[in-house]
């Protein structure tokens, strides 16, 4: 792939077409090449030339279906050079239309995984400057590029005044040609392997490791110690997740190992209550005969500050399970009002009764006081989250994790997993993925026990999927994964 990289950063158009001809043919082949042969019927070179101001020079990989000359059409890899900065490399829908790629264009997965790419990209090799930049969704060839990125690109600007329509991930490259280099082989693996051919055995391990690389930014991995962090900076965080990834688990770890079990658990359901949670009137046992009588009492939330103002030089820690299964702006009320990380001054919210030591009448919440929630991404019967409660908490997303299942599944528990990865990352939409079962379905080392987890554990999650309609857009994936998992 060398004569790519070299054109990308030469800064001249001299023999432009003969060169990028000659790179074009370099990609394939054992002798040197990244690509198999046949993989070189996939694609053609048109490489436009234009002199002085009359157009704006390309390079694309097309389509070999597309015509010669003129307009083409569907999914290319193509640089364009400009004086005075390397090519701007990106993946472009021909100003055609998206035929003959509209299957692969218009897939969830193509457009996830370039968004996935383009993250790695900023964040690798960025410094902090936006270096990458990613289409939500290619097929809208209707949306341009946003302005405040043109103006910041502005030695791309021709280019994308003329092109920013159909542009939907793009590359400025900097004076990192290992930043280059890389991003050109993730996106050429990318075209490549949609149009079903993948790099050469000797090029499988780089291949592999530019696309686990790029993978974490598209279901990132958060550990135990960076959820730590939060709390002691944020206080109030949220984790969120599908079935399985941990959550509850990482709390309760976080609760026993990082606080000492200085906190407690609870767990909310539809029917908790501002009662529950802040204080109320509750009945207590009354006084001889008297019966039951309707006392004040403190709910979880006044115990816990009550707990951690009576020992200042230790954290306490809140764990609310399920948080989302209730309402909780019903059930936080106005001591909504408590939830800031950083005030800037205390916050304290009357009560409408005498709870007693330490608050009487007036609850405040100390801030040695932590609260880590969790919540099921997957339940979409119960209260949304909204966006006044949002705006207190820090939200981390955990999902499901292949190098869990790699050193702790079985050969069928892997197969299975990558197969069910596979399937939600490429055909579901936004609001799917987030269901995507997580890697505790698939930790059995032993093949019975596998086949049964599957089986009894999986599968009606799955089930419940396809009749809540939550995997509409790829429920016959889902049915033809089902058979799979029957057949073991």
């Amino acid at each position: 792939m060398k004569p790519l990289f070299y054109i990308i950063h030469s800064e001249t158009t001299e023999n432009w077409k003969s060169r990028n001809q000659e790179a074009l043919e370099a990609l394939f082949g054992a002798s040197g090449g990244r690509y198999p042969k046949t993989a070189q019927g996939s694609v053609t070179l048109r490489a436009a030339e234009f002199a002085g101001d009359s157009g704006v020079p390309f390079a694309a990989y097309i389509h070999p279906s597309n015509p010669a000359s003129g307009p083409y059409g569907g999914m290319s890899f193509v640089i364009f050079p400009v004086n005075g900065a390397p090519c701007l490399v990106a993946m472009v829908v021909g100003t055609q239309g998206l035929s003959p790629d509209e299957a692969i264009l218009g897939r969830p997965g193509h457009a996830r995984k370039v968004r996935a790419i383009c993250a790695w990209l900023n964040k690798e090799f960025g410094g902090g400057k936006q270096v990458a930049w990613a289409k939500h969704d290619p097929a809208r060839v209707d949306l341009d590029m946003p302005g405040e990125l043109k103006r910041r690109w502005s030695s791309y600007h021709k280019v994308c005044e003329r092109y920013g329509k159909v542009i939907y991930a793009a590359l400025a490259p900097t004076g990192n040609r290992e930043a280059t280099e890389r991003a050109a082989a993730a996106l050429l693996d990318l075209m490549f392997g949609e149009r079903g051919h993948a790099p050469l055995v000797q090029h499988e391990g780089h291949a592999e490791q530019l696309r686990t690389a790029w993978f974490r930014h598209l279901m990132t991995a958060v550990t135990r110690e960076e959820v730590i962090r939060l709390l002691r900076k944020r206080r109030y965080v949220i984790l969120q997740g599908p079935p399985g990834v941990g959550k509850t688990l990482m709390a309760g770890k976080i609760l026993e190992e990082e606080y000492g079990h200085c906190g407690r658990s609870i767990q909310f359901h539809p029917n908790t209550t501002y009662e529950n949670f802040i204080g109320g009137l509750a009945p207590v046992q009354g006084d001889h005969s008297l019966g039951f009588r309707f006392a004040p009492t403190p709910g979880f939330l006044m115990e816990a500050a009550a707990a951690a103002l009576a020992d200042p030089s230790r954290n306490y820690l809140l764990h609310i399970d399920e948080i989302n299964r209730a309402d909780l702006a019903k059930i936080l009320g106005e001591a909504i009002y408590l939830l800031e990380p950083e005030p800037g001054y205390e916050r304290r919210i009357d009560l409408p009764y005498d709870f007693g030591e330490p608050f009487h009448r007036t609850l405040f919440l100390p801030r040695n006081l932590h609260v880590l929630g969790t919540m099921n991404t997957a339940d979409r019967s119960i209260a949304l989250v909204d966006v006044a409660v949002r705006r207190r908490f820090a939200f981390v997303s955990l999902w499901p994790s292949m190098e869990v299942v790699e050193k702790h599944g079985c050969a069928t528990s892997k197969e299975a997993f990558r197969r069910m990865l596979s399937i939600f990352v490429e055909h579901g939409s936004d609001e799917a993925l987030p269901l995507v079962p997580g890697h505790s379905y698939f930790l059995a080392q032993e093949e019975s026990e596998a086949k049964s987890l599957l089986q009894t554990a999986l599968a009606p999650l799955l089930r419940e999927y396809l009749a809540q309609g939550y995997v509409a857009g790829f429920a016959e994936d889902i049915r033809s994964y089902l058979q799979w998992v029957e057949s073991l």
